[in-house]
């Protein structure tokens, strides 16, 4: 009789893995972002926080259903490579030491990384996602492979071109984005994700074509340094570190003008600090989101509340899987899509009821 009872229990634990029940009921929590299985819709995206391995341990722990790794800086290998060559000008002369000084500063951050991700993967069961944060499609190529090769699940290119050049086109800033995304793909197997802003000049448009290139997911949007001045030390200096809730209505709207015309998951970013958040932008079309700020200010145990609130919801609602509602209140599905294009306020100020 205890045989049997143990073979229920290990047969239950391994059907029931992705679920939490709430209130007596079971709701599956699970969810598919490119491609990855995740055991809910929690990431926690790329920052200071996903730099170690004990971090990722505590990411795990605290029940997030996969962790994108803090990302590797195409300008921070550049910068380490011209920092040692400001200290050693006597080698300039030598074309043959500058070479191995490059290589070396560039092996040496990425052998880094490396070890990061094979750390990671070796410790904790949940999908581990390494990043590249890059402006150009130069030869930092190569380590998209060694990445794939650590065992790291998925990619993230986070990508973000600021077009502040007055005499570059339009045309020639987006091209950047194509010649990553086709140049990264020709390297790896592995799922690949873009992480983009919404700096273009027909967003929905380039961000279908991008969907069009063979990638897995996109991530809407990603954060970016915000200058702001000190008027007393005349310093520039930066804003808005974290994000804050009011940053969600963003995301939303394009989340849920573009999920049902993407060729590609999307992961909602920036804004999303409770689980309400979390719901709408699921709602909206997401199959995932991305956190970080609010784990900044809250710490690891807010992934668990934000767990609980959302399995609160569906019991309140009936769902009894995350895949019963994604997309419910995406512009194709809502009953009033038009007020995801609405831009003015003129109704709401004018008083007419």
């Amino acid at each position: 009789m205890n045989c049997l009872i143990a073979w229920v229990l290990i047969n239950n634990i391994t059907k029931f893995g992705n679920q939490k029940e709430t209130g007596g009921k079971m709701v599956d929590l699970a969810t598919t972002y490119m491609g990855l299985k995740l055991k809910n819709p929690i990431i926690v995206g790329s920052s200071g926080l996903t730099n170690s391995v004990e971090n990722i341990q505590k990411i795990r722990e605290k029940g997030a259903g996969a962790v994108v790794l803090k990302s590797l800086f195409e300008e921070q290998i550049n910068h380490a490579i011209s920092k040692t060559y400001a200290q050693n000008e006597d080698l300039m002369a030598y074309p043959e030491a500058m070479d191995y000084i490059s290589n070396y500063t560039q092996d040496n951050d990425v052998d880094k990384y490396l070890r990061l991700i094979r750390d990671c993967k070796s410790t904790v069961d949940i999908p581990v996602i390494a990043s590249i944060n890059c402006v150009s499609s130069l030869d930092w190529m190569t380590f998209a492979k060694k990445i794939e090769g650590a065992g790291a699940d998925g990619l993230e290119l986070n990508i973000f071109i600021l077009p502040s050049d007055p005499i570059r086109h339009a045309e020639e800033n987006e091209k950047i984005y194509f010649d990553i995304i086709q140049s990264v793909l020709k390297q790896v197997t592995i799922p690949v994700a873009i992480k983009i802003s919404y700096y273009f000049s027909g967003f929905a448009n380039t961000a279908i074509k991008l969907s069009w290139t063979g990638i897995s997911g996109m991530v809407l949007f990603n954060r970016f340094f915000s200058p702001d001045i000190d008027i007393e030390k005349f310093e520039v200096t930066s804003s808005n570190v974290f994000s804050s809730p009011d940053e969600l209505a963003l995301s939303l709207r394009w989340v849920a003008m573009l999920s049902d015309k993407l060729h590609c998951d999307i992961a909602a970013s920036t804004g999303i600090h409770d689980g309400k958040a979390m719901i709408k932008q699921l709602l909206a079309g997401a199959k995932a989101v991305q956190i970080a700020s609010v784990l900044y200010k809250n710490g690891f145990d807010q992934i668990g509340i934000m767990l609980t609130e959302l399995e609160e919801w569906m019991n309140r609602h009936n769902f009894e899987s995350t895949g019963k509602f994604i997309g419910k209140m995406s512009y194709k599905e809502a009953k009033n899509p038009a007020a995801f294009e609405r831009v003015q306020f003129m109704k709401h100020f004018s008083g007419i009821e």
